[in-house]
């Protein structure tokens, strides 16, 4: 068995390679321009197979531009085309389109004739069906619907190509809206939903959660994950018998666009869209969606979206199709793919993970800012436990925004990791290995970063150990207590104090120590956390007033709960209120913009104006606490609590957001 694909390096063509490398025998031949071979390079080392090789080729140029001696070589020894190179972006002017859409297809099926090939796989797009309105079956494709867009005329037209000119069996696969990895949330690229989370984060960082927006029916959508897209093709290309077809890579159940905003805004923290109310029979041409798409297509209210919702980063174009008017039958996929284990998972289930992804990876606000890149481009940024969380989000968006990350950590493959992600993105990242829990091993780390990093710019102490026990069951735990000051306390000053030297020397250098709410609120079951935390607060403090004189200062973050690893053995938090590691990150770069003596949150501030003004009220309200949340089953060796005292757990999370209970 043998393939051939041509868009590998593309989102969906990496993911459906894999799926072949993991899956299928034989060899995988991909197409590749010469000047895209480096990138190409990179994936097959992730895909991690010695069958992926190679195909230099363009889409533009007849016949693939594929060497007519490789053609030659190869005829009738190819049992799978893949076509998946194409433009997948409503932005795409009609031109570019028509090169890549149409003139790339009829190219592909050129070469596939000439190869003989066993079967011509064509990803198309529910785009094909443009604007029919009703049921759209895996049957239907000509049914005179209107195609509003070059992206809608050129799937259409690329889509016919293969039906009509194509010499060797064909199928055709048309997902709905891909979006990323159900399980990772790997996307490489904004589009569909990913268009509006700007804003979702803009509302999320400037009005309350709990605060209603007016919303309007927009009509539906239908949204796929990558990983779904190519499982369900790698398993349809190989079923017997089902040439000439067509599958939709649906969602069988689509959901209303406010829907699937609201879903995204639930995840981000942000406020929702209130749609609510009585439902009235309409007249089909004046529902809500239709007058809206209707409106938002003519020219002078495309420049005003362009010089409104544009400037967040949403394209006029994509608003005027922010639902389909089709709904798309997939009755037929759903038979083909029935034992298969393959089937769509509800966006609720990894709606976290996509948003996670992106406010991660994909948001460039930190890159616009022209304070940050002011502020950070070309510094080096030390960054203590760099390989995950606050940690690793820290390094991207220092690297984005010009700066280059000093990334330190205990695992050397997750920082080449970090470092291979930066690099790739067009920044620079150093790594340095290190147990910081070891004085020596820091000591030498700090002679290492000296000679090698031209200086020493801003340290970033977010690396950090919680145990979170009841006094009564650490008496005979002393070491949790050593631990927690090892690496918190004693690893991070010896850090500091092993670079001064070099931010002396420069006369510059800023410190950020993440520090805990939890030195402000003294929350029950923390002692040793929280006395460790408290200790490099007043450490910072005092160091602060003896070196400012040589341009150094300090930063404390009294960061509230934030959803990261350290956390994850405590299972009630996976239903607490908390930041996400971005948030984190966000007021991390605050920190070293903006340099103030600390960062506090609300609840933080309260907590210690509480416990100076009425200390004995305060220890009743934690001594409560006390009792509502037990000690983890890590340590009790028991199950967690449920019932009617998780009710009261969550209920005193949700009144003091962001303390660590």
């Amino acid at each position: 068995m043998a393939y051939f694909v041509t868009g590998a390096t593309g989102f969906i063509g990496r993911h459906l390679v894999q799926e072949l490398v993991d899956h299928r025998e034989g060899e995988i031949f991909v197409l590749c321009r010469a000047g895209s071979m480096g990138r190409l390079k990179t994936l097959m080392r992730r895909w991690g197979s010695e069958r992926v090789v190679p195909v230099v080729g363009d889409l533009g140029q007849d016949g693939l531009g594929v060497d007519p001696d490789w053609v030659g070589e190869h005829t009738g020894g190819i049992d799978h085309f893949f076509h998946l190179a194409a433009i997948y972006d409503m932005t795409a002017d009609d031109a570019t389109n028509e090169v890549m859409n149409v003139g790339g297809t009829r190219n592909a099926v050129s070469l596939a004739s000439a190869l003989d090939a066993g079967t011509f796989h064509q990803v198309s797009s529910v785009a094909a069906a443009g604007e029919f309105r009703g049921r759209f079956d895996e049957t239907m494709f000509a049914e005179g619907q209107h195609l509003p867009s070059p992206y809608h005329r050129t799937k259409y037209e690329s889509e016919r190509i293969v039906r009509d000119e194509s010499t060797v069996p064909w199928r055709v696969y048309r997902p709905a809206i891909v979006v990323g990895h159900s399980q990772t949330g790997a996307m490489d690229k904004v589009d569909g939903p990913y268009y509006f989370f700007p804003l979702m984060k803009t509302l999320r960082d400037r009005l309350p959660a709990w605060l209603p927006l007016v919303g309007v029916d927009l009509g539906a959508t239908n949204v796929v994950p990558v990983d779904y897209v190519a499982k369900a093709m790698d398993h349809l290309a190989h079923l017997p018998d089902r040439d000439g077809e067509a599958f939709h890579l649906v969602n069988p159940e689509p959901q209303p666009t406010v829907e699937m905003v609201n879903l995204f805004c639930k995840t981000a923290g942000a406020p929702q869209f209130a749609t609510t109310g009585p439902r009235l029979p309409v007249p089909a041409p004046l529902r809500t969606a239709r007058l809206i798409n209707a409106v938002v297509k003519q020219r002078p209210a495309q420049v005003l979206l362009d010089q409104t919702l544009g400037r967040l980063g949403i394209p006029a174009e994509v608003v005027a199709h922010t639902g389909f008017t089709a709904t798309f039958d997939s009755r037929r996929t759903e038979e083909a793919l029935s034992g298969s284990g393959i089937a769509v998972p509800d966006l609720e289930s990894y709606a976290r993970t996509l948003w996670g992804y992106w406010e991660e990876n994909l948001d460039e606000s930190t890159g616009r800012d022209s304070r940050v890149r002011s502020a950070l481009a070309g510094k080096h940024v030390v960054i203590t436990g760099a390989s995950s969380g606050i940690g690793l989000v820290t390094a991207l968006k220092v690297a984005q925004a010009g700066g280059v990350p000093v990334l330190v950590a205990r695992g050397k493959d997750k920082l080449e990791e970090t470092r291979a992600t930066i690099e790739m993105r067009g920044g620079r990242a150093y790594v340095f290995p290190c147990d910081l829990s070891d004085l020596e091993a820091i000591d030498r780390l700090c002679e290492q970063i000296t000679a090698e990093v031209p200086s020493v710019d801003y340290v970033v102490n977010n690396a950090g150990r919680s145990i979170r026990r009841s006094l009564r069951l650490s008496t005979d735990r002393f070491h949790d207590f050593e631990r927690t000051m090892q690496l918190n306390y004693f690893g991070a000053i010896r850090l500091v104090m092993g670079l001064l030297p070099a931010m002396e020397q420069q006369k510059s250098g800023h410190v950020v120590n993440i520090s805990s709410i939890g030195v402000q609120t003294n929350p029950p079951r923390f002692s040793a956390y929280v006395a460790s935390k408290a200790a490099l607060d007043s450490w910072s403090n005092v160091v602060a007033s003896e070196v400012v004189g040589n341009g150094i200062t300090f930063t404390n973050i009294h960061m509230p709960l934030v959803r990261t690893p350290m956390i994850a053995p405590t299972k009630i938090y996976d239903k607490f209120p908390t930041i996400s590691p971005a948030q984190a990150a966000d007021t991390v770069i605050t920190a070293m913009v903006d340099k103030p003596h600390e960062i506090n949150t609300l609840l933080g501030n309260v907590g210690a104006v509480a416990h100076t003004i009425a200390p004995k009220m305060a220890f009743r309200v934690l001594n409560m606490a006390y009792h509502v949340f037990p000690d983890s089953a890590a340590a009790k060796g028991q199950p967690s609590a449920g019932g009617t005292r998780e009710s009261e757990q969550i209920m005193l999370a949700k009144v003091f957001k962001g303390v660590h209970w």
